[in-house]
Formats: structure tokens, sequence, C-alpha cells
């Protein structure tokens, strides 16, 4: 009977332990409600080493009252972000923003995409997802040597200007437009100077302004370019034809000609001369009219040419553009002579009968 009874309290001991085993404190950690799911919506299966390409990211989320959500990035390498505001859509339930990046390397993984979603009254919700960043498919071109570095969905010139730069030399200059491209990167081989002029680099729509110098003896300005819709290098090509009124441009690189102005200053004083006999001899006075056409011409052709001051260290520009490419500088302030005007610059000749242009800002006050 006793042994009963002990038996009895050892079962009701046991019991009691694991009691307090279940009853144990609690865990406090607070664990955030995921509220985004991320995942890859589209990714190119390649991408060229230079070439500007989408990434859209597809999202859901459980949250009915959130008004957006904004992303993060974080390591990532081989590629450069070009604009971290995405373009943003909603089809359904679920949202999609595209980013561009750029290959830099040939081997390349996307950064991580850090979500956040923010409500009603701009408040972040704790919780972010994170979509981990991707290896891509890189592939290197292996271009010809008239490849001129630019990749681009389409790539157009829009006008192009070609004059004698001296005696050896011709200067191009052409303005092209592009989509999906960095015109930055424009470099074309064997010439013998070359750069931009002007850039607006807008990644779908970019434009730019170009120049380079070349041999007197380059009959065809050729270069190629990598289509990506076409998935293949494509030629551009003009004729080197140095002719001013073949197109127009903003500038004119060539110093005048003094000898064909002659020309024509000496045919309008035999037009004035043979309209002032024909006067005189029909004393038809009604012809002073259409006299006064070629002495307007003669007046103003041989009208002294301006002189201005341009001070000391002054840059010397290629072209009149803005951060245009400065060829020389002004050693001393000196007086040239004027050889035309755009909207904030002066066309001057060096006393080294080089031609450029000079901000008006570098002209001497008095």
């Amino acid at each position: 009977m006793i042994r009963f009874i002990l038996a009895i309290f050892l079962i009701f001991g046991f019991s009691y332990a694991e009691d307090e085993t279940i009853f144990e404190p609690e865990d406090t950690t607070v664990v955030s409600q995921k509220i985004i799911y991320l995942s890859y919506d589209a990714v190119p299966q390649r991408v060229i080493n230079g070439e500007i390409f989408p990434i859209t990211i597809k999202s859901l989320s459980t949250k009915s009252d959130y008004q957006n959500i904004s992303f993060t990035f974080e390591n990532g390498s081989g590629v450069n972000l070009i604009d971290e505001t995405a373009s943003h859509t909603k089809v359904g339930k679920y949202f999609y923003d595209t980013f561009y990046f750029q290959a830099e390397k040939s081997t390349a993984v996307l950064p991580n995409f850090i979500a956040t979603a923010t409500d009603a009254n701009g408040n972040e919700y704790p919780a972010t997802t994170t979509l981990k960043g991707q290896e891509l498919n890189v592939i290197t071109l292996n271009p010809k040597d008239n490849f001129s570095n630019i990749i681009a969905d389409s790539f157009n010139i829009t006008n192009y200007k070609i004059t004698s730069y001296n005696k050896n030399y011709n200067i191009v200059l052409f303005t092209a437009v592009a989509s999906r491209s960095d015109l930055a990167d424009i470099h074309i081989n064997n010439v013998a100077k070359q750069g931009i002029e002007s850039l607006d680099n807008n990644f779908m729509s970019p434009k730019v302004t170009y120049y380079a110098i070349i041999k007197k003896d380059i009959e065809n300005f050729t270069f190629s370019y990598f289509n990506l819709q076409e998935q293949r290098f494509k030629k551009i090509s003009f004729p080197v034809v140095v002719d001013d009124d073949r197109v127009t441009t903003q500038s004119d690189l060539r110093p005048k000609d003094q000898q064909f102005s002659q020309i024509k200053i000496m045919a309008a004083a035999a037009v004035f001369v043979v309209l002032l006999l024909l006067i005189v001899w029909k004393k038809k006075y009604i012809y002073l009219i259409v006299l006064t056409i070629p002495a307007a011409y003669i007046i103003f052709s041989i009208r002294p040419s301006e002189i201005i001051c341009v001070k000391e260290g002054s840059n010397i520009y290629l072209l009149p553009l803005k951060n245009g490419t400065v060829f020389e500088q002004l050693p001393v302030t000196n007086y040239l002579e004027v050889e035309g005007t755009t909207k904030g610059y002066k066309k001057i000749k060096l006393d080294n009968n080089k031609i450029g242009w000079v901000s008006n800002e570098d002209i001497c006050s008095n």
C-alpha cells in the first residue's frame, strides 16, 4: 500500500514538472508582416556591353490602402542605373516598375531591389522586401575598325557640314539623333581630332553635335553603329564635299573668301555704271530706284571690318556653343577682326589666320 502511494506521488510530480515547462515565458519579439511581394517580370536574355536595357519589376502588396512603392538599390556590379525614377504602371492587382541600366563590363550583376510601401498619408510601412540582384548574360561586340561605339535602337544624322580647316584637313560637323543610346560614347577612329560640341543625353532620344577633323584626301566620311532592333552593324556614310551652301548649320568655320568678294563688288560696280549711263542717256530717272541696289551692296561690302578687343587668356572655341571645344587661348590682349556674329559669340580671325569663336563675355569692356 505504501509503495502504491509513493508511485502516485512520483507520477504527480513528473506531471507537474512537465506543466512548468509548458508555461515558460513567451518570446516577445515582434515580427513585421511582409506586405510586398517582388519578382522579375522582364529581364533580357542577353545584353551587349555598353547597351542601355530595361528591367521590369513586378510587385504585389497585401495592403489595400498603400499608395506607392519606392525602391532603393544595393550592391550590384558591372551595370550603371541610368535613372532611379521608374516608369510605373498597374495591371490588375499587380504593379510594374521599369528601370533602365547600362552594361559597363563583360560580367554584370543587377543590384538588389529593396521595395518600401507608403500609405495614403505618406508614411512608410516598416517592412521592406528585397529582390536579389540577378546575374546578366553580357556579350561583347567584335566590331570592325570603323565602329563608332554607338549602340542604339536607331541613329540618324539630321544635318552635316564640311568646311576646309586648313590646307591639309577638312572639318566635318554633324548633328545626329538616336534612341536608347548613350551618345557620349561616340568615338570614330582614324581622324586627326574629334569632339562633342553639344549633347542632350536623354538616353531614350539623345541628340549630339559632333565634329571631326579629317584629311583632305578622304572622299567619304564613314563609320558604323550597332542597331539593337536589327541586331547588326549598320553603316553611316556621306560624301566629303566642301560646300557651305549644301547644308545649313549654326556656324561658319571658313574664313571669308576675299577674292570672291572682290569679284562680286566689281560686278556690282559694273551694273551700277551701266544703269547710271542708261539713266543719263534715256533720261529715265525712275531707274534711280534700281540704281540703289548695286550701290547699297557695294557700300555694305566695302565697309570697314569690325575690330574688337579680346581679353588675355580668352578661350577660342571651335564652334559657338556652350561647353564647346577650346582649341586655343589668347596669350595676350589683342585687337582682332570680326568675321561674323551669332548669339553670345563673335567669330574672329587670329593673327595666325586661324578662325575661331570668342564669347562676348571675353570682349574688353572699353
